[in-house]
């Protein structure tokens, strides 16, 4: 096990990468230990990581590594729009050991992300999550854009190009994995 280091170790020694063939279990491993006391959650977002990726909806899955650990994970994945494909993607869940967290692996995770989201024919992406937290990336409430269910105003976009479409989003079935 690696021991914790300070958070300007954690940045300066930081590697975003795509998920490789051997990051399963560690993926699972922070995003399970990232969301077990999370208030929100129901503890299935390894579940839904899992799901996207057995059904080739996992789109871009991107680690955090310092040294040989995987201590971050994000994953991106594409959306309908009133049940129709219009390019667009959502993003999460997104997770950090819990030891390595508020030292900014979380936003290098999105800032990453969302460039290599920038580099494809995607003209937006949403996500469901802390407003004070999304805001930062450009993510904001579009009033159009609907999410059935969550506060209105933890549901946001970002939009790359072209006009933000109107309707209600849904995210993969694999979001509906069981507890």
């Amino acid at each position: 096990m690696t021991a914790a280091v300070s958070g300007a170790d954690d940045l300066r020694h930081l590697v975003i990468r795509e998920e490789a063939g051997g990051d399963a279990a560690a993926i699972d491993r922070v995003t399970q230990d990232a969301f077990r006391d999370h208030p929100f959650s129901q503890q299935t977002e390894h579940r839904i990581v899992r799901a996207l990726r057995g059904s080739g909806a996992l789109g871009l899955s991107l680690v955090a590594t310092v040294g040989e650990e995987v201590v971050g994970h994000v994953a991106f994945s594409p959306v309908t729009i009133d049940g129709i494909d219009r390019g667009w993607w959502g993003l999460g869940p997104l997770s950090v050991a819990p030891a390595r967290q508020r030292c900014g692996i979380g936003s290098a995770l999105v800032r990453s992300g969302l460039r290599r989201l920038g580099e494809r024919p995607v003209p937006g992406c949403v996500v469901l999550g802390d407003p004070a937290y999304y805001a930062r990336f450009g993510f904001a409430p579009i009033a159009g854009l609907r999410l059935p269910g969550p506060p209105a105003d933890h549901f946001m976009a970002w939009a790359r190009e072209g006009p933000v479409p109107e309707g209600e989003v849904a995210y993969h079935p694999a979001f509906s994995a069981p507890p």
